[in-house]
């Protein structure tokens, strides 16, 4: 079968996100093409939190270094939020504080949020943000709710090279279920969630390729190696797919 493939040139070509999936309009040699099944609302809700993930993980690689910062808003138990509403209303107070400061460092206003509510009624906010000098002590003195944690993206338990662990946690809802050290799943601990991130972060628009047959090994470019390699089936259409990044041997950033 025909295989399309799409590639994500990030950071300026120091790295290179790809997808390879087969290309439905083709069916496999001799055979007559597939009729589409309709997919379960579990199989797309499992395909839109991928997708949520992938669209964060490449904002995070183009727009965010291992320095930059981790944070952490949480609440008083006093002063929780009603709703998700005013928890949003928190955050933006505390975010139109930060932004001009911002501005004055000249450093771009970059940021990617989830809001999250526990199924025990605790809220916290997990943010993403540039780091510039004075930073720290500005995202401290915006939040007047509770306490708040800072560390560095690459101190953080989320980080690996891809940042495919942090994207999983920035995008996690109430369907996400943490595995367990004997490899079970657990409940899902998040009641309601809400992600986003600033409008001012658009992602390039990938380079399609149409491939004569599924390559059985990836194989990097010159110059680059595979920092990241997955193959799985869509839960959607049940057909496999491939993705994987590569990294520059010697970036230029």
């Amino acid at each position: 079968m025909a295989t399309r493939r799409k590639t994500y040139k990030l950071r300026g070509g120091d790295v290179y996100d790809v997808e390879e999936y087969p290309d439905g309009r083709y069916g496999a040699k001799g055979k007559a093409r597939q009729k589409k099944k309709k997919p379960t609302p579990e199989q797309m809700a499992a395909v839109n939190q991928a997708n949520r993930a992938k669209i964060c993980r490449r904002l995070l690689i183009e727009y965010f270094d291992t320095g930059d910062y981790f944070v952490t808003y949480t609440y008083k138990v006093e002063q929780r939020p009603k709703d998700m509403t005013a928890a949003l209303k928190d955050l933006q107070k505390a975010l139109r504080k930060l932004r001009p400061k911002y501005k004055k460092a000249n450093t771009p206003f970059y940021w990617i949020r989830n809001i999250e509510r526990g199924t025990k009624g605790a809220w916290h906010i997990h943010l993403v943000i540039k780091k510039t000098s004075g930073a720290a002590e500005w995202i401290e003195d915006a939040w007047e709710h509770g306490a708040v944690y800072i560390t560095q993206i690459k101190k953080s338990r989320f980080y690996d090279e891809d940042f495919t662990k942090l994207a999983n946690y920035m995008t996690k809802n109430e369907k996400t279920r943490e595995k367990k050290s004997d490899g079970s799943k657990g409940k899902p601990r998040l009641k309601e969630t809400s992600y986003n991130h600033a409008k001012n972060m658009p992602l390039p628009e990938p380079k399609s390729q149409k491939l004569v047959r599924w390559q059985k090994e990836v194989k990097p470019k010159k110059g680059y190696y595979i920092a990241n390699s997955y193959e799985g089936i869509n839960p959607a259409t049940g057909m496999r797919y491939r993705r994987y990044t590569l990294i520059r041997i010697h970036r230029r950033i």
